[in-house]
Parts: structure tokens; sequence; C-alpha cells
């Protein structure tokens, strides 16, 4: 993205389809300023890229609110966010006005409004100083408690109401109309009937279907027809029969099908809420794992707090059963830690003084004392969530394709029928041609109707049986599922089209040190020259590396330390890129580094000393070489082993036909040692970290396929950048990792396996998704077409329709990966 680019996330009510969706993501693109807008049908939000200098936050709002849709909050990273909470427990005008009063006295709260008709807070804010931890800690101090209004859980609530009022006034209709429908038998007073399904389905298209209506409106003052537009039309002409025959008219009374047409789509819309909140329960349940308190040391002791007021450098306490608050370092106590929720490891960690602990991970036996590094929007977990809406926020390649049928989706139902309605008016003798010989199997096919009842009987069963959300819900459902269930077993998808991109990889590149090794560099053999002694080779060289960070630096000087060698500061001390360091003291030059470096900045290299760093090297160790002035004085060999599960995990992906690639800077010997070790075959070597983009490059270029590139995302970012997909291996709580497209939150080399598994089932769904709702449209809209569909049953297939999307990609976590 470019650096003058802003990404905000906005939470959009009111989106019911696949059309709605894809007219608000048009009207935000044709914005000036706009680089990039997704808008999500699942999660009802928006992502959009924008350039500040052209246009803000507030227009962008205003675009949506335009479009017909309501913007209940937005976040943006380093600018103001608007979030709004469900508050529940206010009795009066009075607890709202206190709950405001509080709200607005927070630091980083520019303006917060509490409504006691809605039961919500809306509140602007910047999101670098305060967030929802603290309004929700603030709510509940006050006396009162969040809801998840707007989300999930009103979502669902709402729609039931609705659903439960509809058929409330639907079943006497049915019970009413059933004898005179379908088996001819009039009722003595039709009058009397008629008047009673009229009064009856009132409430059910103008109260339970208020939402429909509204929605329905919007998309025709847009000119951007929508699903509930074609419910509305299959409704409303159904409904127009009944007063039309108090009018005189000759026509039969379709009244009581409007009334079953708005009860089966609220149903479907109560299903499907439901069905959204199972295949969004990955992140809820994330964000329930935060704890909501935590027990600060101070000078008088422990105190409870709430997590919003530990700082960075805080000390907490954390007993047994407890949830540790914050991510941190344990500085007291002993206890065995269930990461679990991290890392997907069932097996509880032993932690001791020194060790990293991970925020919202129980603490299962032991006390610990531990200092907060991480609290709030840094935490590993904030990461997680943040990772993983945002993974599902983005779409897929394969996305456009449903979005470009969508978008023609619902004009091309109302030419349909439009046309099924004038060809059965026209010339229902030919209309009837299919239909007639049906209609003595099927009992609601009546063939002896007349051409207008016909017309309208086929045209509204065309209208409520299309259903565009099957379409619309495909895609991102899948992906919902799939981050969520790769985020519970430590793979943390950040860009949704890797889903897609990973399942076509052939190659896979690894690089060396902390990705195929443990990444913790340890010195095994001291070889000195003639002249010098072990101590002595030892000293010079913890003295050039003593101000480096380099983990072969940290190395060299912790082997130091361990033999009681006194270090030295270097008088001077430079770093050469991928070679090694430079540093004088009293006049002495101390080289420490590869070959290369000793080659270029000494003028003599003992065969004595060639073929130690020849022996060393094959034995998969690294020789690093120590000169005074010019003059080689030893070497030093560095060993890093391999991950436990790399030999089993790199097997695995060869048996599967996947061909694995090493690069790193290490020379030759060392390299092809450690390969060999791990199975690997094919070794680029002695490439330097600025040198592993353009090296991923020419792979590209002469590989079939997709490469795929593991490293540890901050060396290797460039190459990780340049891969087709980068893998970046996480360590502890720090999973920040902006090159990569997939995070293995537990480092080992499993999650490559269980990556690759969750793109090609996740992938798998969205394609089964998809041909389901492209078979479904383009079986069930001829099939009304032909007249031989009721109008009644449309709606419960089109409910039952996109149901079935969401609860086939939901199967995605009972998938093992």
């Amino acid at each position: 993205m470019n650096d003058d680019l802003r990404e905000v996330s906005l939470e959009i009510g009111g989106l019911s389809c696949a059309s709605c969706a894809e007219s608000v993501e048009r009207a935000l693109v044709e914005v000036d300023g706009v680089d990039r807008a997704d808008v999500n049908l699942m999660s009802e939000s928006a992502s959009v890229s924008f350039d500040p200098d052209v246009v803000d936050v507030d227009d962008l709002v205003e675009v949506v609110e335009v479009s017909g849709y309501e913007v209940k909050g937005y976040s943006s990273a380093g600018s103001s966010s608007s979030i709004r909470l469900g508050i529940e427990g206010m009795t009066c005008s009075s607890c709202a006005q206190k709950i405001e009063r509080e709200l607005n006295k927070a630091e980083g709260v520019d303006e917060a409004s509490v409504n006691f008709a809605a039961e919500t807070a809306v509140i602007n804010y910047d999101p670098e100083k305060t967030g929802r931890k603290e309004f929700e800690g603030i709510i509940r101090r006050v006396g009162y408690s969040v809801s998840d209004e707007g989300e999930y859980t009103y979502d669902v609530k709402n729609s039931w109401r609705r659903m439960a009022i509809a058929w409330v006034f639907t079943v006497p209709i049915m019970v009413w109309m059933v004898p005179e429908m379908f088996f001819g038998v009039a009722w003595p007073s039709m009058p009397i009937y008629n008047a009673g399904v009229i009064l009856l389905t009132l409430p059910v298209l103008f109260y339970a279907g208020h939402r429909t209506n509204v929605q329905a409106l919007k998309g025709l003052r847009n000119l951007n027809p929508n699903m509930d537009f074609l419910i509305a039309m299959g409704s409303y002409a159904a409904f127009i029969t009944g007063p039309l025959i108090f009018l005189g008219a000759t026509v039969l009374n379709f009244t009581p099908i409007a009334s079953m047409i708005m009860a089966f789509h609220l149903t479907g819309r109560w299903v499907e809420a439901k069905a959204k909140g199972r295949a969004s329960e990955a992140i809820r349940g994330l964000i329930e794992l935060e704890p909501e308190t935590a027990n600060l040391i101070t000078s008088d002791g422990e105190k409870e707090v709430p997590i919003s007021q530990v700082e960075v450098g805080d000390r907490v306490a954390v007993r047994p059963g407890d949830k540790i608050p914050v991510d941190g370092t344990v500085v007291d106590g002993e206890g065995s830690v269930d990461e679990s929720m991290a890392t997907g490891e069932s097996m509880p960690v032993t932690k001791q003084p020194g060790d990293e602990v991970i925020g919202s991970t129980v603490n299962q036996d032991g006390y610990l004392e531990v200092e907060a590094t991480k609290v709030g929007e840094d935490t590993f977990l904030s990461q997680v969530i943040e990772m993983v809406k945002e993974a599902q926020s983005k779409k897929v390649p394969i996305q456009e394709f449903a979005d470009r049928v969508t978008r023609y989706f619902v004009p091309a139902v109302l030419m349909l029928a439009t046309i099924t309605f004038l060809v059965w008016w026209l010339a229902p003798q030919q209309a009837m041609l299919i239909a007639q010989p049906l209609d003595q199997y099927l009992f609601w096919v009546d063939t002896t109707m007349s051409p207008i009842m016909l017309a309208l009987y086929a045209a509204i069963a065309t209208l409520v049986i299309a259903c565009p959300c099957a379409l619309g819900l495909a895609t991102p459902t899948a992906l919902i599922v799939g981050s969520g269930k790769g985020a519970e077993n430590g793979v943390l998808i950040r860009k949704g089209e890797a889903i897609q991109t990973l399942k076509d990889v052939n190659t896979i590149l690894l690089d060396k040190t902390g990705t195929l090794t443990q990444g913790k560099m340890s010195v095994t053999d001291i070889h000195p020259t003639k002249q010098t002694t072990e101590k002595q080779l030892l000293r010079y060289a913890a003295m050039a590396e003593i101000r480096s960070e380099h983990t072969i630096a940290r190395a060299i000087t912790e082997k130091a330390r361990e033999q009681n060698i006194e270090i030295q500061e270097p008088d001077e001390f430079q770093v050469i890129q991928g070679k090694g360091v430079i540093a004088t003291k009293n006049n002495e030059k101390i080289t420490v580094g590869n070959r290369t470096l000793i080659k270029e900045q000494t003028e003599s290299q003992t065969k004595e000393v060639e073929e130690t760093l020849q022996k060393l090297e094959n034995q998969g160790k690294t020789g690093i070489l120590i000169a005074i002035d010019n003059e080689v004085i030893g070497v030093i060999a560095i060993y890093d082993k391999l991950k436990p599960d790399a030999k089993e995990t790199l097997q695995n992906l060869k048996q599967k036909g996947y061909q694995l690639k090493m690069i790193t800077g290490d020379n030759k010997r060392t390299a092809k040692a450690i390969a060999r070790e791990a199975g690997i075959d094919q070794v680029h070597a002695e490439v330097m970290p600025d040198e592993k983009a353009s090296e991923v490059q020419k792979l590209q270029k002469q590989t079939k396929g997709k490469i795929a590139m593991v490293g540890d995302g901050i060396n290797d970012a460039p190459a990780l950048a340049q891969a087709d997909i980068g893998i970046a291996i996480g360590t502890g709580t720090d999973i920040a990792i902006e090159s990569g497209d997939i995070i293995l939150v537990k480092g080992q080399l499993q999650g490559i396996e269980k990556s690759i598994k969750l793109s090609q089932k996740t992938f798998q769904k969205i394609r089964q998704n998809l041909w389901w709702a492209l078979g479904y449209n383009t079986t069930m809209i001829p099939i009304a077409m032909i007249g031989i569909l009721h109008p009644v049953f449309a709606p419960a297939a089109m409910a039952a329709s996109s149901a079935s999307v969401i609860l086939n990609s939901n199967r995605l976590k009972n998938t093992e990966i």
C-alpha cells in the first residue's frame, strides 16, 4: 500500500444482500481519492484505502449514508475512530446522562453520546489513546453492562422478533387459505375470507417486513434494486389482488401468498443471522478471552484494577487458574501455562524467570509475577484479533467473479420476471406446454386460472425464488470460518488472497537461520592457531562482537562470559553487512567474519585454517574467522540445530509433490550439510539478505506455478514480499510482521503444512458454495418461469439456499489441519 494512503474500516448497518454490498462498494470506489474499497456482506463492514489529502473519513461515511445505509462505527489507525456499544441496565434518561458524562471525561474521547431509547452509546475517540476495553470498563464502573448490540446477538434477536410476529399472523392465514387454494373448497362467505386475510397480512408486510420495505425503497431510490426489492415486489404483487377483488376485479385472491412470502423471507433472515453468528464464533471467542482485570503489584501490596489501567513496566501477580492479563516477562515464580489459545499446543509450557508469557493464556499451577511489556492494543491477542479481522475484510480474487454476477443479477431477474409475466399473459397456451402435463402431479399447479393470474403466479415465483445472497455469502463465509480456524491453530492469515494463492504453490523456498533451524546459535568448537590460545581467541572475538545484535555475536559473547572472560569495549566498531564486523582496540584491528571479509581485510590465510574451516562446514557448522591486523589467529565454530519438527514436516511436503529449496547467506558447504540433514535437495547459498528478493524473482521466472517463501519476517522481509506467498515465522508475542501474508505464531514448520491444508480446504468450500449458488439460481429461476413453482415455496427455497452456503462453510470448523 502507498505510504500516503490511509486505511479505514467502516461498520455498516442495513446490508441485507450481495447487491447491497456491491452498490456500497461501487459508490465508495467512485469517490475521488479512494484507492480501494472492499465491502464484506458477511461481516457487514467495509475496508477502504484512501488518500487523506483528497478525501476524509467523514466524506466516506456520508457516501455510505447517501447510498441508504448506516455507518455504526469506524476505526482508522492514527486518526479519529468511532464505535457504537449496546448498553444494558438503563432505566431512565438520567442513567444515559450519567454514562455519557463519564465517557466524555475519559482521555482520548472526542465526543460520546448515549441514547436511552436505543440503549446505545456512540463514541468518537483517538485510537492511540483509548479504545473499546476502556469504554466497557467505564460503563461497568458506573453500574451498567455492555451488550453485543449491533452485532451477532442484536441481529439474531431482531430477526427472531420480526419472524415471530410474521408467523403469528401468517399461521391463521395458512389454516384459513389451504382448503380454498389447494383443494378448491370455497368458504361460505368469501368476502369475509378476503377481508380477513387482508387484515391479517397488513402487520406482516408493514410491521414485520418494515426493514425489508425500507431496504427495497433505498435500492429503488438509488436505482440499484436489491434482493429486498424482489421480495417486496413479489409480496405486494400478490397482496394487491385482495383489494382488487373488493374493487370488482375478476381475479383470484393471492393475498395469503404475500404474507407467506414475507414470513418465509424473515425466517430465512433469522436462519442466516444465526448461521452468520456461528461463522464468526472464532473472533468473538478470541475477544471473550481478554481478561477484564489484573492484580497489580504496588508498594502497598496487590490491588485488583481494570486491565485498561495496567501500563508497560507494571508488575502483575498471576495465581493458579488466572488468565495472564498482559504480554510480559516472568520476573519471579514458576508455573505451567496453557498457551493453546495462541499456539494450538495442548501441552502446558513451564515458565520461569526470564521467560516470555502471552496475555490471556492461563496459568494452570504455580505463582507468577509478570512485568508487562505490551498492553492494550499492542498485546498478542489484540494483534491476532486485528489480523483476523483484516483478513476477513479483504476479498479473494475469485470473489470478483461473484461480484460481477451480483452486479447484474437483480436487474436480470426483474427482466426475466417481466418476460415471464408477458409470455404467460399474452401467449398462455404456448407457456402452458410444460406446466399442463404436470398439472395432475403437482397439486399446486392450476392451469385453469385466467391468463392474467397465471402470469402473476409465475412472475411472483420468479421474483422471490432468485437468491443473490447465496452468491454474496459464498466467499466471505468460508474466509471468515477458515481464518478463525487458522487463528485457533497458530496460523494467522493476514491477507485473504493468500487462501487462493497458496493452493497453487508448488515450490517452497526456506530460509535457514531461525526458519529451518532453532535460531539459537551456540559455540561448539574453538580452534586457535599456534600463536594464540583458546581464551585469547575468544576474548578478541567477543571484544569485536560485543556491540553487535547478531545471533552469532550473542553466541560468541555468551561463550566468553561462560568462561569468565572479561569483555572490553572496542575503541571503534563497524558492521559489514552479511560478512562480519571490524573493530579496533589499542591500535589493533580485529576482523571477525566469513571468508569473504577475511580475504578483503587480510593478506594471508593458512592451509591449516582452510582445512579446519572445511571440516567444520561439512558438519553443518558455520566457521567464523578471527584476524588481528593482517593475520588469521583462529576459527570459532557456530552451530544452530534444526527445529525438532523440520525433518518430518519437510519429508511430508516432499511426498505431496512440493519442490523444497533452501536459501541462506551461509557458505555452500555449511548450507549443503544443513540441507542434507533436513532432506532438502536444492540450495541457494551465499545469498546476502539484500539479494534474497532478486533471487526469488529469478526463481519465479524459471518456475512454473507459485513460490512460497518462508522466513523470519525481518531479515527476509523483501524476499517475503517478492514471493507469491510470504510465510513469516512469528516468535513469542512479536507477530506484527507486515511482510508476511501468513504468520506462523508458534514458529514451528508444521505450520506450513497446516496453512497449506487450511488454504486447500477453505478454497474448496468457496468453490462448493459458488457452484451451489449458481446451480440453485440457474435451476430454480427457470422452474419458476415455467409456472410449476408455487410462490409460497420460493422464499423458503431461497432462505434454504443462503443457509446452506453458510452451514457448508461452518463445516470447516470440524476440519483437522
